[in-house]
């Protein structure tokens, strides 16, 4: 790689050598593109080292390409998606080809629109789209420089977008100091020191005379051959100096070293030079028109301005630009606070408040040097703005600046507790803390004291599942009951949903139904929501007989929930169908919520939602397409890094019985939720190995867990657990303990009166039951679960019926039930219990030949294929399936391309044929 840069005062070009493997990596990922490939690299590495330099060479290189550039800017940092307004600002006259909901998220993000902040996950969707489609037309190259000080919100996009990129012309490389959070993980080249020959032939050729062996290598080992030091140290050195090697060795870090040696040649600079490069340095966006109009408000003339010598430090152009950003950084840095307040001012003066208010108010807040009403007014509006962005981080930067420039404790208090609700949604805990603790010292009403109080509860409850969250939630319900009493409702629910998750906190449980119980009733028609903390409440104080009516009547209401309503506080209500026995309603709400969460984007609540459906869809042997959901959650989890328990993955391999990998699952499940004190994780997991055990005629190991499942205080898969207890422990010749539990199941399932929930029953009371009796049950069982789409347990209904006759001595009868479980086990992919199935028919005396449990076609198709497949048959279009899986419509097509040669097939209306039909695959309106 080369870069060539005019010397000081001797003006002969430096050519920098030893980059050749760096630019052969650079070479190589331009070169895919040709291959209709995306390339993603991070590129860093020290201040100086040449990053910036590896990047210029890759835009040269890419000829035929459309080159985007961004560059983040230390200053910039809290304006939202000002980095990614950078990059894709040459693409915005494509919006019109973005699904519309992509483009109403970019327009709203870049102020083109006015609308609900979007999920960011769905700006990233939209961004991703954008460059595939412009890509159509020209191979791009995507240039991020200096990505450490990229905007969070930005940085969050893009980090998303390397993570999908796969079969799009794109290449996008990030030049950083550091490795970001949010580009962990992504491909990664370390731009080193020189080797020692080279950085020995580049100390030569910008320094006079030879120097001394020694003097020469300690210079380049004190610079780790960092090409920019190497430039940079020497100069303003007398010669002496640098013969001795005197003003080379100081005690601070490199950078700041380079730094000080910008400075100390700025210096000599005339005053009014120096103020221009301050003005350049504190006006982010490089406009020459903000620029020389702060410079006119300050007196700096542009003849004396542009004496001899200031550009070779800032690019007078088009946009005004520093020749390396630790220029800019020193000499923002060194100003001091009268220097650098005047000329904030001088450029918040010049900003059109039309145009661009939020910088505005961003260089007022800079130049402010005490309290100031205005500011922090205008502060505010930023932050409303930042808001209605989805700029989470920005509007907390602007609140938490405007916090410090309120002057009357009161407005204070309030602006604190805005500062640290809106840190809590940017994910920076400790800092909401702080402003939390701002409110509650400043507060001048109790109001105010509980309104602080509530966001440090939900900041506790974000920090982790732990067992400070649910009391801290039912004190701050409790406190704002006098104020706001739909505040308050919901506190509760929140609070509830919480202890319900949390292993040891039954007494919380209890505490919060209780004061549920106590509140006064809702005027009017009660709300959804009421009725679902009603019905909670009374589950956990009374008895599910009087909290199954109020349940199913909010089952009822739910359907017609607002997203937003299910993003604050639906989570907590997707438990009201379990709770009842309704498992169409659990699979018609919970997929209705998942299709409102995909449109509104929102990935950090849609693993969540998932999990519900895929819970809900392994209930009825649908192994293909809850299996496909799997895939999902994985995806969306990759892309957000917001990991989940596989409470769907446990249900699957348990079902299947598959031994190897249900046991290794739910130990590590067990493992991981017990030490986080997650009640429900550590539920799913002996829920998984008792059905597992089953499967596999373990019964004793079966027993044992259902009973660890079934005597924690959760309250709803411990209960599904129950008829697990009764069939084990009745296997293992545990009559007393079958029969406790039958006593519990029956209570929980009697008040619902749903097929479901009977049938279970009856099938639990059959195994306690004999002679007419017993046959009544079975009978029972197989009809009402007949009525229902829950074939696993059906088959379990014919299974049990039939081993039942075969101790019986009714061979004959017996094999007609057992033949039933079988081949409908086989059919669903219930391996272990479709072996069980086949050893009773043995024991009848009939020969049977084992069958292959059925898998789906493809089955040598990666998960993401299959999906991909699945949601083809289904007749979605490539960008709707893009949508869907967060991918772009070329890797839709790329992935669709590998599964017609692995099945091979030649068309999308062969995927009917060859894969199996799924009810339960989710499709738009």
């Amino acid at each position: 790689m080369e870069q060539r840069r005019r010397g000081a005062g001797h003006g002969e070009s430096v050519v920098l050598l030893g980059r050749g493997p760096e630019r052969a990596v650079v070479d190589r990922m331009l070169a895919a593109v040709d291959a209709g490939e995306s390339r993603v690299l991070v590129v860093h590495g020290a201040p100086g080292v040449g990053k910036s330099a590896l990047l210029e060479y890759a835009e040269n290189a890419a000829t035929d390409m459309q080159v985007l550039r961004a560059v983040g800017v230390e200053s910039e940092m809290e304006l939202p998606f000002a980095t990614l307004h950078q990059l894709c600002a040459p693409l915005l006259d494509r919006l019109e080809h973005l699904p519309e909901p992509q483009r109403h998220a970019l327009e709203t993000v870049f102020g083109i629109r006015a609308e609900a902040p979007p999920e960011r996950f769905l700006v990233g969707l939209a961004v991703l789209s954008l460059l595939s489609d412009a890509s159509e037309e020209r191979p791009l190259l995507c240039v991020v420089d200096d990505a450490q000080w990229v905007d969070q919100t930005s940085l969050q996009v893009l980090g998303f977008v390397a993570r999908r990129l796969l079969a799009e012309s794109v290449v996008l490389v990030f030049g950083a100091r550091e490795r970001s959070q949010d580009l962990i993980g992504l491909p990664e080249l370390e731009v080193t020191g020189l080797l020692d020959a080279d950085a020995h032939s580049l100390l030569d050729s910008v320094t006079y005379g030879r120097l001394d062996q020694h003097v020469r290598d300690r210079i380049v080992t004190e610079t780790r051959g960092n090409p920019l030091a190497l430039m940079e140290l020497p100069r303003g050195l007398t010669v002496t100096q640098m013969a001795g090697g005197f003003g080379l060795l100081r005690s601070d870090t490199l950078p700041g070293r380079i730094e000080q040696s910008f400075l100390s040649r700025i210096g000599g600079l005339p005053e009014q030079a120096r103020l221009l490069l301050l003005i350049a340095a504190a006006e982010p966006v490089g406009d020459p028109t903000l620029v020389w109009g702060a410079a006119g408000r300050l007196g700096a003339a542009s003849e004396e301005a542009l004496a001899d010598g200031t550009r070779e430090w800032l690019s007078l152009d088009a946009r005004v630009t520093f020749r390396h950003p630790l220029v800019r950084s020193a000499v923002y840095r060194s100003a001091s606070k009268e220097d650098l307040r005047a000329v904030h001012l001088a450029l918040a003066e010049v900003t059109d408040p039309k145009v661009d208010p939020d910088r505005r108010a961003w260089h007022l807040a800079a130049a402010a040097a005490a309290p100031d009403e205005s500011v922090a007014a205008e502060l505010e509006r930023s932050a409303d703005r930042a808001q209605a962005r989805g700029g989470l981080a920005a509007a907390a930067a602007f609140l938490q600046r405007c916090v410090v420039l309120t002057v009357d404790s009161s407005r204070r208090a309030e602006r604190a507790v805005a500062a640290a609700d809106a840190t809590l949604q940017a994910g920076d805990l400790d800092a909401a803390r702080r402003f939390a603790d701002i409110a509650d010292r400043d507060a001048q009403s109790e109001f105010q004291r509980v309104r602080a109080q509530l966001v440090r509860s939900r900041i506790t409850f974000a920090a982790g599942l732990n067992q400070e969250a649910p009391p801290l939630l039912l004190a701050a319900a409790q406190r704002i009951e006098p104020f706001d009493m739909d505040l308050a409702r919901e506190t509760y629910l929140i609070a509830w949903g919480t202890a319900a998750l949390i292993a040891a906190d039954s007494d919380s449980l209890t505490a919060i139904s209780e004061a549920v119980k106590a509140l006064p009733p809702p005027a009017g028609a009660p709300h959804v929501l009421d009725l679902v903390l009603e019905g909670y409440a009374l589950l956990v104080t009374e008895s599910r007989a009087a909290a199954v009516p109020v349940l199913q009547r909010a089952l009822a209401a739910l359907e017609d929930l607002p997203v937003r309503e299910v993003l604050k506080w639906g989570w907590v209500a997707n438990g009201v169908s379990a709770a009842v026995w309704d498992d169409r309603a659990m699979r018609v709400l919970v997929g209705r919520v998942v299709e409102g969460v995909r449109a509104a984007g929102a990935l950090t609540e849609l693993p969540f939602c998932l999990t519900s459906l895929g819970i809900a869809i392994a209930w009825t042997g649908d192994f293909t397409a809850a299996s496909s959901i799997v895939a999902e959650i994985e995806d969306v989890c990759a892309a957000t890094g917001v990991p989940i328990a596989p409470h769907v993955e446990l249900r699957l391999n348990a079902l299947r019985g598959r031994e190897a990998e249900a046991e290794a699952l739910i130990a590590a499940t067990i493992e991981e939720a017990g030490a986080g004190g997650q009640l429900m994780g550590v539920t799913v997991a002996q829920w998984a190995a008792a059905v597992l055990y089953n499967g596999l005629g373990r019964y004793r190991q079966a027993l044992a867990a259902a009973q660890v499942c079934t005597r924690m205080g959760e309250l709803w898969v411990s209960v599904w657990a129950l008829p697990e207890l009764v069939e084990a422990a009745v296997r293992a010749g545990e009559d007393d303990i079958a029969r406790a539990a039958l006593e519990d199941l029956a209570d929980a399932t009697q008040p619902s009166g749903t097929d479901w929930a009977l049938g279970v029953l009856a099938r639990s009371r059959a195994l306690l039951s004999d002679g007419p009796s017993a046959r009544e049950f079975h009978r029972e069982a197989i009809e009402r679960l007949g009525r229902t789409e829950l074939r696993p347990e059906l088959a379990r209904a014919h299974l049990l019926y039939g081993e039942w006759l075969r101790r019986s001595r009714q061979r004959v009868e017996a094999r007609e039930q057992l033949r039933t479980a079988y081949e409908m086990f086989t059919a669903i992919g219930m391996e272990a219990f479709a072996e069980r199935a086949h050893r009773e028919l043995l024991a009848t005396g009939e020969s049977v030949r084992k069958h292959a449990v059925e898998a789906a076609s493809g089955e040598e198709l990666t998960p993401q294929e299959r999906q991909i497949a699945l949601l083809v048959r289904e007749g979605l279009s490539n960008p709707e399936i893009g949508t869907r899986l967060f991918l772009s419509p070329r890797t839709v097509e790329w992935h669709l391309r590998k599964v017609f040669a692995k099945l091979s097939i030649t068309s999308r209306r062969q995927l009917r044929d060859v894969l199996p039909p799924s009810e339960h695959v989710l499709t738009p309106e």
